[in-house]
């Protein structure tokens, strides 16, 4: 019912810049939060960033003062615009949205998942 899709990955050199965006469609009554993960090779995921409805946002330690999280609500997707980027920011980024969707005779809140986009940064 709900589907998220990234783009924007792909092969950048160290110092380079990268954005990614993620669409979300499908049914919702709103949207809570939207954000973005990423997985290192043989590592866990970790919280790259987020955004809250309201526009709050916050990131990780390592992505401060060079990754950028935006919204379009119109267009329900959000952004991650990635500068100075390092070899270890190389990963699969996941986009992550957590909306209020209908259902049985009421609403709840639910998580849902993108594919995931690779991002690799050479030496």
């Amino acid at each position: 019912q709900v589907q998220l899709v990234e783009s924007g990955g792909g092969l950048v050199q160290a110092g380079g810049s990268l954005r990614l965006s993620c669409a979300a469609s499908g049914s919702f009554f709103s949207i809570n939060t939207m954000g973005w993960y990423r997985q290192p090779p043989g590592k866990p995921r970790e919280l790259v960033a987020y955004i809250t409805s309201g526009g709050s946002t916050s990131y990780g330690d390592s992505m401060k003062g060079r990754f950028t999280i935006s919204r379009d609500n119109a267009k329900n997707t959000v952004y991650l615009q990635m500068n100075s980027l390092k070899p270890e920011d190389t990963a699969v980024y996941y986009c992550e949205l957590v909306a209020t969707v209908p259902g049985a005779g009421s609403r709840y809140r639910a998580e849902y998942w993108g594919q995931g986009t690779q991002v690799t940064v050479s030496s």
